[in-house]
């Protein structure tokens, strides 16, 4: 797929659980500190590896092109430094993540320990709009 043409017919989605976490999580995205993320397995499987996809701002509007790159499911109490270093979102300990990833998951419909999650890896293949000029 031609992506400049056809980003529109994408399945769309934006990072977090409101539109200020939006805003700064596809900042991250944009300036390639964020390749990663994850989510609860009870939310479903959102994307497989290869697949595209456009990431949304917390005002909806198309930011960037992602492509799947890696796809495992991991227990919460199993997730390591290098993927939460990966997320990109200024952590700089596992703790530090944890301790974030549990305050998001609580108030998103329950968190343990040894909740299953989807863990994506990613990679930009295209900037839409604002600062597409990097």
């Amino acid at each position: 797929m031609d992506v400049a043409a056809g980003w529109e017919r994408l399945e769309s989605f934006a990072f977090g659980d409101g539109p200020e976490m939006a805003d700064e999580l596809v900042g991250y995205v944009l300036k390639g500190l964020k390749t990663a993320t994850c989510w609860s397995v009870r939310d479903g499987q959102q994307t497989e590896v290869g697949k595209r996809m456009v990431a949304k701002d917390g005002a909806g509007r198309p930011r960037a092109v992602i492509e799947t790159i890696s796809l495992e499911q991991k227990r919460f109490d199993e997730v390591g430094l290098e993927f939460a270093l990966a997320e990109g979102e200024g952590f700089e300990t596992l703790d530090d993540w944890r301790a974030d990833h549990r305050a998001y998951f609580s108030r998103n419909g329950g968190f343990a320990p040894d909740m299953l999650l989807w863990c994506e890896r990613f990679r930009v293949i295209e900037v839409i709009g604002e600062g597409a000029a990097r």
